[in-house]
């Protein structure tokens, strides 16, 4: 397996591969880190904070994270920069520095990505919510590339989207079976009587 140094994002928030995240960027780290990507084309790696903040000091965060690259970015009407991540693949922590501006960078392994898997005819009602809400959702959702009939892209939507725990939204990042991911999914959504 190979392994790469890249700089980490710790947020309260979860991106999956296939995914998008929109973010606000205000901090000078992160201003350099984005400019440094983008320079150089190179992602850095979205990871939820197991303990501490977004902002200030370094975060302590999960493991598991997802390698993303900007695909977008612009000058907000506040004046901040927008930028748009997109998640490429999963990776795992093997160790960490911290810089004098509080930006860690990491060394991680890359995860394999999943192979598209054929939903299930039980997972259709989910495939439809999963549509509602993207088409709710707007810019930069409506621009995405849909798959509604694979499971694992539409488990990964799934658990970005949902109104659930970001605990929860980790524990379906380290899944590594999305059919499991899709029931469990399946499972809270009738608990939250979404459908």
């Amino acid at each position: 397996m190979s392994t790469l140094t890249i700089p980490l994002f710790p947020l309260h928030a979860v991106l999956f591969p296939g995914g998008t995240l929109p973010l606000r960027i205000f901090e000078p780290r992160y201003l350099d880190m984005v400019s440094d990507c983008m320079k150089a084309n190179k992602g850095f790696g979205v990871c939820l904070i197991r303990e501490g903040s977004e902002v200030g000091k370094a975060a302590d965060t999960y493991e598991i994270g997802t390698l993303s690259e900007i695909c977008y970015f612009n000058k907000q009407p506040d004046g901040l920069l927008g930028i748009t991540a997109h998640g490429q693949q999963r990776f795992k922590i093997i160790s960490q520095t911290v810089e004098p501006n509080q930006l860690t960078l990491a060394e991680v392994t890359l995860l394999e990505n999943e192979q598209p898997s054929p939903l299930p005819e039980i997972h259709t009602a989910a495939a439809n919510t999963l549509r509602r809400l993207l088409e709710q959702l707007g810019y930069p959702f409506i621009k995405m590339k849909t798959q509604y009939d694979d499971a694992s892209w539409v488990s990964s939507r799934l658990s970005e989207l949902l109104p659930i725990r970001l605990e929860q939204k980790q524990y379906f990042l380290q899944l590594d079976d999305p059919l499991q991911r899709l029931e469990r999914l399946s499972a809270l959504m009738d608990e939250m009587d979404i459908s």
